[in-house]
């Protein structure tokens, strides 16, 4: 089982897959987070955010959670994910994949919510292709965190 988070910036991705894995551990089921700053930080932060830099790190993020896959453990993807053609490959490789669309009104998003640099941020400044097919939407600019967990435990089935 993959279980793939993803929205823009500022949406919970990171916060929601800790508390993911938490309810893993406690089941004693094991889990790992992938994010994409893990990955980029692995490779030396050596891909900038142009797009052709992010479908990249995406493709090392697909190719990590397919080996935890392999091996029995659960991987749990926070990425932002911005593009669909991206999703629709993962769909395809991942036998048992879970796309949970973390949505947020990004008129809600402050500053704190970004740590700006030289790149451009997915879904202010870059575009970010609204997913076609996911499992579950939670808006999680009005649900609260042990709303989202419960909802995503009765769509993955993981209680």
């Amino acid at each position: 089982m993959v279980i793939w988070l993803l929205g823009i910036s500022g949406s919970g991705k990171t916060t929601l897959a800790k508390r993911l894995k938490h309810n893993f551990d406690k089941r004693e089921i094991k889990s790992f987070i992938v994010d994409g700053d893990l990955i980029r930080d692995f490779f030396d932060r050596d891909l900038g955010y142009t797009k052709q830099d992010r479908v990249q790190n995406i493709k090392r993020v697909m190719i990590t959670a397919h080996v935890l896959e392999m091996n029995g453990i659960v991987p749990i993807v926070a990425n932002i994910s911005p593009y669909e053609e991206l999703r629709e490959f993962a769909r395809e490789k991942f036998d048992n994949y879970f796309e949970i669309y973390l949505r947020r009104d990004i008129k809600n998003i402050t500053n704190k919510d970004f740590v700006y640099d030289s790149r451009d941020v997915v879904g202010v400044d870059m575009e970010f292709d609204e997913p076609k097919n996911p499992d579950l939407i939670l808006d999680t600019d009005r649900l609260d965190i042990d709303c989202c967990i419960e909802k995503i435990k009765t769509e993955v089935c993981i209680d």
